[in-house]
């Protein structure tokens, strides 16, 4: 499959990377602490800030402390971030300027997942503290493309959540593809396993049928 676009915008966890092991064992200990009985697992937050998903698990007057202590946690288990197939020879082979990541993540830790994983980090980087709202709302894949010098419409976003297509659908980028089983059933345009041979050279889009779900 091929597609006509100018930029790409990519979130990490679950695209680019897979931080889940690192994400669990810090939500874990801070349950335990916060709010007893939280499973990251069964909680269907995925895509999401964690300072908005603190925010709806404790009171108004816990949430800075509990908001630094998972920010802290995760820092900590960053380190246990891998790289999904596909994943370091796409973004290394894209030209500078013509390609993102808008990730929900803080700064510090969207930063060290992706130094954890091997991914060079583009000087356009979104992360949750430089939006007002996070994903679902549009804010995150809105600022990708303006930082990118490029209309919404001209760009294709990668996503594995539900919140993630939802937040490119609401900013009206071009194409939507869903990456993993967990997109199958969202909005995504169409859906791929992962980002194995996948090329990009700033004018046409190149999709393997052979990593397509749907």
């Amino acid at each position: 499959m091929k597609f006509s676009c100018s930029a790409l915008l990519f979130d990490n966890d679950g695209v680019l990377v897979d931080s889940h092991q690192a994400a669990k064992a810090a939500w874990d200990v801070w349950a335990t602490e916060y709010s007893p009985g939280y499973d990251l697992d069964k909680a269907n937050n995925a895509g999401r800030r964690a300072e908005d998903m603190v925010r709806e698990l404790v009171s108004a007057e816990l949430f800075s402390v509990a908001n630094d202590r998972i920010n802290e946690l995760e820092q900590n288990t960053a380190h246990m971030t891998i790289a999904l197939p596909g994943a370091r020879e796409l973004t290394s082979s894209l030209k500078a300027g013509i390609w993102t990541i808008c990730t929900s993540a803080n700064p510090n830790l969207g930063r060290a997942r992706l130094e954890a994983a091997g991914i060079f980090i583009p000087k356009e980087l979104v992360t949750g503290d430089d939006v007002a709202q996070g994903k679902p709302h549009p804010d995150p894949y809105l600022l990708g493309a303006k930082n990118l010098g490029f209309d919404p419409q001209d760009c294709v976003v990668f996503e594995d959540a539900e919140a993630g297509v939802i937040s490119a659908i609401e900013a009206g980028v071009g194409l939507i593809i869903g990456v993993g089983k967990k997109a199958v059933k969202s909005e995504a345009d169409i859906v791929v396993k992962d980002l194995t041979g996948i090329t990009f050279d700033g004018e046409e889009l190149f999709i393997p049928d052979s990593i397509r779900m749907r």
